[in-house]
């Protein structure tokens, strides 16, 4: 007799906290996914059901979580995570009771785990490019700014590598700011910015912190059009809670936008717009989360399982059409090979795609190769870019 009980899935999103702004994006693209997958039959006629949980963006609560989904629960895949912090609590768990973790969030690389799949950008993916682009049209001059904790330092000693190897490559500036900062916090930044005169500023700056940063820039009356705010986690999320002057203009890479031209990509809006309405905005972290469960679907169907031993042979090497084109996981790395993209905020909140990588770009999360000048092939003028 065919198995038909339900298969069981940990979620460790936050709907409270820092960074709750773009966890419950990435919840609702898991929940997404699984309402698709289950509308389709399930996997073999088993549906899929999540128990999702909110760890209230604290590390020591995702840790604590993990293992109650693990050890209580007996879950052996978990969704999740957004801060590296985070994902750096529940590795210990998946690893030790050989779990599996997908992470659909950016990163800072230099990590591997046989107990994660990372499906969010790694370095060359979204940091080789940006400073591709930003010291090609707007100097080589940086003030780098980010919250205090792992991710934001990692990535801003990326970005520093990428533009102090070029001739007249300088950091003028580095910052950061408590995940909790307030206006005052950056509003001296912004003073100081405006002192130095940089050419970008990079920003690393997650969460709430954002609309304050962004905000501050535009109150001080700086130019987006000559000195903007490049970043790499300022997501339709972010833009979303600022008043519109002060996101447009500013950059971010990413390999999704909600402008990505593919019917695949429209057609996946419209879904999701008609079961969730206009709750959250879509954005790179609600893409790689929502793919990266039909990812597993996929996986567990052609398995059997969901014990790791069977599961991983078939998830990796696995590919998918994704919204932001047709994804890839290495076998080697647990990574994804994903779509660079550089965007710009117009008027309308939506991000006009400047540059793209018309094929995917493979993980490379230890940079063994520092190329940054291959990845485009489609390259919008500023010029032709209404801000």
């Amino acid at each position: 007799m065919a198995n038909t009980d339900p298969i069981h899935v940990g979620v460790l999103f936050s709907r409270a906290g820092i960074t709750s702004r773009v966890e419950y994006s990435q919840w609702l693209g898991t929940d997404f996914a699984i309402h698709e997958i289950n509308a389709a039959g399930g996997i073999d006629g088993r549906e899929l059901v999540a128990t999702h949980l909110d760890p209230e963006c604290l590390p020591q609560n995702y840790r604590s979580m993990a293992e109650k989904l693990v050890q209580d629960e007996r879950i052996r895949v978990i969704f999740g995570c957004y801060m590296s912090s985070t994902r750096k609590a529940v590795m210990p768990v998946v690893e030790k009771w050989q779990r599996l973790l997908m992470y659909p969030t950016l990163y800072e690389g230099f990590e591997y785990s046989p107990n994660i799949i990372y499906t969010g950008a790694a370095p060359n993916q979204n940091n080789a490019q940006l400073a591709d682009y930003m010291t090609r049209h707007f100097g080589r001059r940086v003030y780098l700014v980010g919250s205090d904790y792992i991710y934001p330092y990692e990535s801003n000693r990326i970005m520093s590598d990428f533009i102090l190897e070029r001739p007249g490559g300088a950091k003028v500036a580095e910052r950061y700011v408590r995940l909790d900062a307030n206006e005052r916090d950056f509003s001296s930044i912004v003073r100081d910015i405006k002192d130095k005169q940089p050419d970008f500023i990079f920003s690393t700056v997650v969460g709430r912190g954002t609309r304050l940063l962004y905000e501050a820039y535009a109150d001080a009356g700086l130019d987006p059009a000559r000195m903007p705010i490049a970043s790499l986690t300022t997501c339709e999320a972010e833009v979303s809670e600022m008043a519109p002057h002060a996101a447009t203009g500013h950059i971010t890479a990413a390999p999704y936008f909600q402008t990505v031209d593919s019917a695949l990509n429209r057609q996946c809006l419209e879904r999701f717009r008609t079961l969730y309405g206009d709750v959250i905005e879509p954005n790179m972290c609600w893409e790689a989360a929502y793919f990266q469960v039909h990812l597993f679907a996929q996986a567990m169907q052609r398995s059997g399982s969901d014990d790791l031993e069977r599961l991983l042979p078939h998830l990796l090497g696995s590919e998918l059409d994704a919204p932001q084109g047709r994804v890839r996981i290495d076998p080697a790395s647990h990574h994804t090979r994903l779509y660079p993209r550089i965007g710009r905020v117009g008027e309308d909140g939506r991000f006009v795609i400047l540059a793209e990588s018309a094929v995917g770009v493979d993980a490379d999360p230890y940079l063994v190769h520092h190329a940054t000048n291959e990845w485009s092939i489609r390259n919008v003028a500023l010029g032709d870019v209404d801000a």
